[in-house]
């Protein structure tokens, strides 16, 4: 079995060409609709964890501490939350419990910052995803928003 190691990280160079050059991959995936690669904006002031395998990194997740707003139905406005912008692993590895451990760190990580871990996703492999935040790591269905072309 394959050691993998999660760790929260700050932002230097090197993370952020090893965020990037993931980002790029997933962009050409095209599996989520809408998805383009990161640049150093939609990195800075984020909180990263990676995820590491034989030294190479294999997956990772951002985002940040927000204030809840427009959020009433399930939680008062100005409720700390964490929001994850991006949660990747590399195809790959996929269905090995990377993902998992990258969340599971996140959730020790802020649990006595936040009351919440929001996600948002728009990949294209619904039925996948929704298995993976609601059955595997227990997250609540909130939302869902739709569109078709015409």
């Amino acid at each position: 079995m394959r050691e993998i190691t999660i760790r929260e990280t700050e932002l230097t160079e090197e993370v952020l060409e090893k965020l990037i050059e993931m980002s790029v991959d997933w962009e050409q995936e095209n599996s989520c609709t809408g998805y383009r690669r990161n640049e150093r904006s939609d990195i800075e002031g984020k909180r990263i964890f990676l995820a590491e395998m034989n030294g190479k990194t294999v997956g990772y997740l951002f985002g940040c501490v927000e204030k809840a707003e427009r959020s009433t139905s399930i939680m008062p406005d100005g409720t700390p939350c964490f929001e994850v912008d991006e949660l990747y692993v590399r195809p790959e590895l996929r269905s090995q419990g990377i993902g998992r451990k990258l969340f599971g760190c996140l959730e020790d990580t802020v649990r006595n910052e936040v009351e919440y871990i929001m996600v948002s996703t728009a990949t294209k492999n619904w039925k996948a995803i929704l298995h993976f935040y609601i059955e595997e790591l227990g997250m609540v269905f909130w939302s869902a928003r739709l569109y078709r072309k015409i």
